[in-house]
Parts: structure tokens; C-alpha cells; sequence
């Protein structure tokens, strides 16, 4: 009898956890994401400077779009 609530013990004790786990990693990614924004127009364009290429509106917008429809 003695050895089941040691296993239900770590059961419950390790699904704690990685829900605890989960809301403090979630919490920190968003705390993060806030800080540092992801890529906006700036910095592309930075970017495309420093790779050599003049950038054009249209090529910024096109490069942007396609982004965004990655991340969804």
C-alpha cells in the first residue's frame, strides 16, 4: 500500500511540474517578445543595406508579408 502513494505522489508531483514548467516558460517568452520585437521594416531594412542591396518599398513590403504569413 505504502509504495502506490509513493508512485502517485511523483505522478502528481511530476504533472505539477511541467504544467508549472509550461506557465513559467510561456510567461518569460512573452515577457521577452515584448522586449525585443520580432523584425520590423527598420531593421529589414538595415539588413538589406548591409547585405549590399538598395532596398525598395515594394521589396520591404513584399519581404514583410512573407514573413508574417509564415509565422501564422
Amino acid at each position: 500500500m505504502g509504495t502506490i502513494w509513493v508512485v502517485l505522489i511523483a505522478i502528481v508531483a511530476l504533472i505539477a511540474g511541467v504544467a508549472l514548467g509550461f506557465f513559467i516558460a510561456r510567461k518569460y517568452m512573452m515577457n521577452y517578445l515584448k522586449k525585443n520585437p520580432p523584425i520590423n521594416e527598420q531593421m529589414l531594412r538595415t539588413l538589406m543595406m548591409q547585405m549590399g542591396q538598395k532596398p525598395s518599398q515594394k521589396k520591404i513590403n513584399q519581404m514583410m508579408r512573407a514573413m508574417n504569413n509564415q509565422q501564422k
